[in-house]
This record gives C-alpha cells, sequence and structure tokens, in this order.
C-alpha cells in the first residue's frame, strides 16, 4: 500500500488493479484521488464492489456482465465506463469474447443505461519477442476501427492493451493505455501515467 501512496506522489494519476478485493482494499485506504482502473477478469457477483470503486472497467467481456455492471451503476446513480474486453487470439487461457461474439453483442451493450462504452480491452499472449504479439494489437485496433465504423464505438476509441512486456509494440499499433504495473511494482500490481 505504502507503493502505491509513493508512486501517486510522483505524479501518477491512473492507478489499476486486476484482483477484486485488491482493488476495493485499497480503494477504502487511498480513496478516490487518482482514476481507478479495474483490469482484471470480473466475475458477475463482484460487480457490485468494483462498480462502487472503479472509475474504469476494462474487463467486460459478455453481455451478461455488462448487464449487471449497468444494474449496479443505475443504483449508484452512475454512469461505469467501461471497455469491451476481446481475445483476438483464440487463447483458451484468455478472458473475453471472441471478435464475432463481440460484433454481435456490442450494439446492445452501448445501449445498455449507465454504461459509457468508451473502447477495447485485450490481453496479447505472453511471449518473449513482442514483435510475435504485434498482429494480436493490430487486429484489435482493426476490430475497433470497424466497430467505429458501424457507429457502435465512438470516434478515437479507447485501445487497453500492451503491458511492460510489449508495451511498445502495443503502441506502435495504437494502444491508448497501457498496463506497465510489473515494470513499477512487480507482479500483480498496475499503474499509468
Amino acid at each position: 500500500m505504502d507503493e502505491v501512496r509513493e508512486v501517486l506522489q510522483t505524479g501518477v494519476a491512473n492507478i489499476g488493479e486486476s484482483y477484486a478485493q485488491e482493488a476495493v482494499s485499497k480503494f477504502e485506504r487511498i480513496g478516490a484521488g487518482p482514476v481507478w482502473h479495474f483490469i482484471g477478469h470480473l466475475q458477475t457477483n463482484k460487480a457490485k464492489e468494483v462498480v462502487r470503486m472503479a472509475d474504469v472497467i476494462h474487463s467486460v467481456d459478455s453481455l451478461r456482465l455488462a448487464e449487471e455492471i449497468s444494474k449496479r451503476a443505475q443504483a449508484l446513480g452512475k454512469t461505469q465506463r467501461v471497455l469491451l474486453e476481446v481475445n483476438v487470439s483464440g487463447e483458451e487461457s484468455k478472458w473475453g469474447m471472441s471478435p464475432d461474439a463481440l460484433r454481435g453483442d456490442a450494439a446492445r451493450i452501448v445501449a445498455l443505461p449507465a454504461l459509457s462504452v468508451e473502447g477495447l480491452m485485450m490481453m496479447a499472449p505472453l511471449v518473449e519477442d513482442p514483435e510475435e504479439v504485434r498482429p494480436a494489437f493490430a487486429s484489435t485496433r482493426v476490430l475497433a476501427d470497424q466497430l467505429v465504423s458501424d457507429g457502435v464505438l465512438p470516434g478515437s476509441p479507447l485501445l487497453s492493451m500492451g503491458m511492460t512486456n510489449d508495451f511498445e509494440v502495443a503502441i506502435e499499433e495504437g494502444a491508448s493505455m497501457v498496463r506497465v504495473g510489473t515494470a513499477i511494482f512487480g507482479p500483480r500490481q498496475t499503474a499509468w501515467k
């Protein structure tokens, strides 16, 4: 916790967390000063707690979860900023909607009350050479562009992609948010500047 406060004192304005319990605990101790991003897999039974504390939820991976977040945000009188998580690599170990499922459900998710769908998030395969994941980043950008053309996503959508080991390639392919917490804190914590 002291590490997070120390990083905030350097001017970092955005903090990300992957685990609901840890996110809520940190939020309760630090408060609403930074912009809080929830980037981990979110189960519907944890949505109430995460909606209460998160400014942006990056990991909306189903229509069912979006409906639950919408319901919880409405109850709080809040418009919840969200990103739709896509699994462009098709890896079974990754969460996220397939590109086809995302295209099929995106318009219904965007129409839900109390949600502001602002872009896409993806988790690239973990590989040693970041160039190996360039196609996954490029595919996510192309998908976002298609959803903008279809009127589903806003112009200039947010693209949350890239982590400590591959963020440079992600930025080259259009990332507007990268997750570099491992470089700052070590495993299991994330911060953006």
